[in-house]
């Protein structure tokens, strides 16, 4: 489907990929995804879901063992990336992709992606962090503030899967609040996260 039909796609229609991922370091370049988890949704309708914890191929750092909890012990018998992107892919295809703070994720799935020699697909992205910040007042726009501002329960996070379900527990929270300023479609969407829109 291309870009400009699901840009124009109601709310309540198009496809919602939400997307997390673990890594080793801060740089997509020098380290690798240890975690992946993606969740699709039409409406309140769950249609597939992700969680994949994968061998990055380099030893995790114990600081960052300390923030989310993998070990190498966790990831040693685990896929690499290149058994999980296929599966990935496919759930992407025809969707918009919803993370918090998008361009952390979606950096290193790139970079995932090319050295596996898939290209990563040109899909609209909504990122929360971006919705929050143009949007609301919130004290700290981290995943993990809003959501306990927003009394959402914030179990095992800084794990991939309970933060995509966190993640989205936040756009069902904005969604209604953004429809009644007149946000009606996918394009809508992505323009009230656009830094200076």
């Amino acid at each position: 489907m291309p870009a400009a039909v699901i840009e124009k796609l109601g709310i309540d229609e198009a496809v919602f990929t939400f997307i997390d991922v673990e890594t080793t370091g801060l740089s997509p370049r020098a380290a690798r995804v240890c975690e992946v988890a993606a969740v699709n949704f039409r409406g309140a309708e769950r249609l597939c879901t992700l969680a994949e914890l994968v061998n990055p191929g380099q030893p995790i750092p114990p600081e960052v063992t300390r923030i989310h909890g993998i070990t190498d012990l966790m990831v040693k018998d685990c896929p690499s990336f290149s058994g999980v992107a296929p599966r990935l892919l496919a759930m992407l295809e025809n969707s918009v992709i919803v993370a918090h703070n998008a361009e952390f994720d979606l950096k290193f799935l790139e970079a995932e992606f090319e050295r596996v020699g898939l290209r990563f697909p040109d899909l609209h992205v909504v990122d929360t962090l971006a919705l929050a910040r143009k949007n609301w007042k919130f004290k700290s726009n981290r995943l993990g503030n809003i959501a306990a501002e927003l009394n959402i329960p914030s179990g095992g996070w800084h794990r991939a899967l309970s933060d995509v379900e966190m993640t989205r527990k936040l756009f069902e929270h904005f969604v209604p609040v953004l429809k009644t300023a007149g946000v009606s479609t996918v394009g809508d969407l992505a323009e009230k996260g656009r830094p200076g829109k």
